[in-house]
């Protein structure tokens, strides 16, 4: 099942035929669908220490032609694995995007079976976050997500929509508290942008590798607080805020729009995945519930 309309045809062979064009050198090795959640590219194995992304969509391609042109820059001064690019592939006629080809990072998704100490997770993930944010953000490409109460009409009706799956009635309400945050007027910093379990990777029990910079920019530091709420529980969540409380881009505000930003976010993914990616639109639901659980406490 596709997973959006107008969804390009991306195959096993189609990748075999590009890569032996476009890079006859890697044409021995074997390509292989990888299952994944993530729903804006298609992972294929290129033998066993590499892989290739294709857009699903065509407007998705820049966001992959960002991410090769910054990932070599930002990698460096990350504690956390990011992906490599080894190559970009070209647009054709049979598949009209950008591609890429890059470096294998071993992990398995976060999960709350996956990872050992959910606050030594929170702790790696808060050291990420700082560091993107004291990189120098001249030069580095906008991003992150319309001011909250421009996504107001959208996430009420998102909310509805999921009501099968979610408590709508909380939702509104934790919904409405969030448009109360103070609109962002800082200096716009670095920021990962799609903080969610499937872009971390874990090994052994602990936090491994960040993935997926598509949305990668910089921005309101908000977006990457996203993560106390689509990453963590309780525990890690308070072991997250404490790690950043001395961060001087975040204070309470910063806090209060990224609930907004993770509850929107969810409520959006819930009816969107519900049938063509249940697993995905099931973490959108747990998303919303650690809202909607915590959403008046502070």
């Amino acid at each position: 099942m596709t997973l959006h309309d107008g969804e390009l045809p991306i195959d096993d062979a189609l990748v075999a035929r590009l890569v032996a064009s476009q890079f006859p050198d890697l044409s021995h090795l074997r390509v292989r669908a990888w299952p994944s959640t993530g729903t804006v590219n298609a992972i294929y194995r290129l033998g066993d220490a590499l892989s290739a992304r294709l857009p699903r969509l065509p407007r998705w391609a820049a966001a992959l032609e960002r991410e090769v042109a910054w990932l070599p820059m930002l990698a460096p001064r990350l504690s956390l694995k990011v992906p490599e690019p080894v190559a970009i592939g070209r647009p054709t006629r049979e598949y009209p995007c950008a591609w890429a080809v890059y470096r294998w990072l071993d992990g398995v998704a976060y999960a709350d079976g996956t990872v050992a100490d959910e606050r030594a997770a929170a702790d790696a993930l808060a050291r990420f976050v700082r560091e993107l944010g004291a990189l120098d953000p001249t030069g580095g490409p906008p991003a992150g997500r319309a001011p909250l109460s421009d996504l107001d009409a959208d996430t009420r009706a998102a909310i509805e929509a999921a009501c099968p799956y979610i408590d709508a009635d909380a939702a509104h309400e934790a919904w409405s508290r969030a448009l109360a945050a103070p609109p962002w007027g800082g200096a716009p910093s670095w920021i990962h942008g799609d903080l969610m379990r499937p872009n971390l990777l874990v090994v052994a029990g602990r936090l491994d590798a960040a993935i997926d910079f598509g949305a990668v920019g910089v921005g309101d530091p908000a977006m990457d607080l996203v993560a106390a709420w689509s990453v963590f529980g309780a525990e890690g969540r308070a072991a997250f805020r404490t790690a950043l409380r001395d961060d001087p881009r975040i204070d309470a505000g910063t806090w209060a729009r990224a609930r907004g930003y993770a509850l929107h976010q969810a409520a959006l993914i819930v009816p969107y995945y519900a049938a063509s990616n249940p697993a995905f639109a099931a973490e959108g639901a747990r998303i919303v519930a650690e809202v909607v659980g915590e959403s008046g406490s502070r």
